[in-house]
This record gives C-alpha cells, structure tokens and sequence, in this order.
C-alpha cells in the first residue's frame, strides 16, 4: 500500500480470524503485478508466477502474495489454461470457490464481503460463489474442499451447492491426475 497498490489479506485467514481461529497462514491479493511485488520486497520466491504468486519472507515467515487475477477456461477439471491480472478485487473474488472464502480484509477498508460470506458463517453453511455447478466443474477439488469445511467447521452444505455437488461428484476421478 506505501507504493500505491491496493492489498488486503483474503481467503481463509479472513474466514479462521472473523470464526476466532488461529490461521494456518495469511495469503495476500494486490493489483500490484508480480515484477512489481519482487521490486518492493528484498526477500522473494516465485513460487506460483505463472499464476501471479511470489512469496515475500518477512522476519523469517513466508506470505503467499497474489496478483488479482481471473481465471481463463479450465482444461482439466483442476487448473485454468491462463490467468488474466486484473486491477479489480471484485473479479479476483469472484473466481474463489466459496463465499466464506472469498472475503477480503485491509486496514483502509476493512472486511470486503460482496457474496455474504459473513452471513454464511454466522449460518454455518458453505456455499459457492456463483453457480455452484460451474464451480465444481472448473476444479473437481472444491467438492472434496466443501465435504473437509462442512466437517472440520461443523458447517451444512447450501442447497444448491449440495446438489451440484453430488450430481458432479464423478469428476473426483480429475483430483489425482
């Protein structure tokens, strides 16, 4: 932010700190490209640059930084063929898997929330972004990634996003490819 780019933390360090748990790590989206993050910070790893992800070590711990980014079409049932940056965190969120996942947080403007993720988990309930029925089939992995929230949150499943799960379920077979 003190180079003029927009950053928040995202994902499930927003979900684990709003639900009072310790999170297992802090992913950070910026409109900062990923040249631009290297150029910031003196201690990086790419570690996913073709998909916009340096790691900055900060005080010896790693924080996974991400362009916003849209995802192309998907080949496999797993990952997109491209990715597209985009200067827009509304489009970066849109692409995330749940609404519980897909909420933001800065200092500036606190808790960005565009699909009711809060909501969803003062319901305790897991649903898609979007059209949970093309979520699934743009990775298979978010079907297993629904049934492991519902059970480790003690979470239900949304209508909608239960039945396109059980009517997608065959395309498990992509996970372990």
């Amino acid at each position: 932010e003190e180079n003029g780019f927009e950053a928040y933390i995202v994902g499930g360090c927003v979900r684990d700190s709003i639900l009072g748990r310790t999170p297992g790590d802090w992913d950070i989206t910026t409109s900062a490209s990923p040249q631009e993050v290297k150029e910031i910070f003196e201690h990086t790893v790419d570690t996913g640059i073709e998909h916009g992800t340096v790691t900055v070590l900060m005080n010896h711990e790693p924080y996974e930084v991400t362009t916003y980014r849209v995802d192309g079409k998907y080949k496999d049932h797993r990952r997109p063929n491209e990715v597209h940056f985009t200067k827009s965190l509304r489009e970066d969120l849109l692409r995330r898997d749940f609404t519980i996942n897909a909420m933001a947080y800065s200092h500036e403007t606190g808790i960005v929330d565009i699909f009711g993720g809060a909501e969803d988990l003062a319901a305790r309930r897991i649903r898609c972004v979007g059209d949970a029925g093309e979520r699934f089939t743009e990775d298979a992995l978010r079907i297993l990634r629904a049934v492991r929230f519902s059970a480790q949150l003690g979470f239900s499943i949304e209508k909608k996003t239960w039945q396109a799960l059980c009517e997608l379920a065959p395309s498990l077979v992509h996970v372990s490819k």
